[in-house]
């Protein structure tokens, strides 16, 4: 083997290990803003909203989408680890999905447009993703679990939802006017945020 290739293989195996790194690292701290939920007052109180998917944003920018989604999967095993599912691994796998679905086409569309403009348009893209998808998943797969694992009738969940908004009256009105508001939300939030800490997070995380 030529000390050329030497040279190539040595700098590719430290970058592999420095991205794992960064993706064990930013998962760790994705999993940490986990914990942090915030309730919604236009929301039953078992819908609340975190910021867990930032550092996934910041390092799907930084490394790409598959970086991003293996931060993402980071960040739920260690919740699971860590606290525990009280699904079965149901809401933690649609948490993984969920996520994935904001920031994958996001990270997609800024490795094709590397600009703020991009990175805003891709965003926007995932937060409609985002939102569409945990409908779907909510609505079939989540409320339903969620009502059969608590003893409780689907419709004594939705009857939650109409005590805070009359507009719900069934599980459509019910994604509608408090899943869907979440989730734009929360896309929201973590699209100005990566916006404003990304410039300065980007250059730590190339030279660490």
């Amino acid at each position: 083997m030529s000390s050329n290739t030497q040279t190539a293989t040595k700098f590719t195996g430290k970058n592999n290990i420095r991205t794992m790194v960064q993706i064990g690292m930013l998962g760790a701290v994705a999993m940490i803003l986990m914990s942090f939920e915030i309730p919604l007052w236009f929301a039953p109180p078992f819908y609340k909203i975190d910021l867990s998917e930032l550092p996934v944003m910041i390092g799907c920018f930084a490394m790409g989408p598959a970086a991003g989604a293996l931060i993402e999967f980071v960040k739920v095993i260690l919740h699971m680890a860590i606290r525990g599912t009280t699904t079965a691994g149901v809401g933690d796998l649609a948490n993984f999905l969920i996520g994935c679905a904001l920031i994958v086409p996001a990270g997609l569309i800024y490795k094709k447009v590397r600009t703020k403009k991009g990175a805003m348009i891709g965003m926007t893209v995932g937060t409609i993703v985002m939102t569409v998808l945990g409908c779907v998943i909510n609505a079939w797969i989540l409320l339903p679990f969620y009502a059969t694992a608590s003893g409780m009738p689907l419709d004594a969940l939705i009857q939650m939802g109409t005590a805070i908004n009359a507009g719900i009256q069934d599980i459509f009105t019910f994604v509608m006017f408090a899943v869907a508001p979440v989730n734009i939300l929360k896309g929201e939030l973590v699209s100005v945020l990566t916006l404003l800490l990304y410039k300065n997070i980007r250059p730590i995380l190339q030279r660490a």
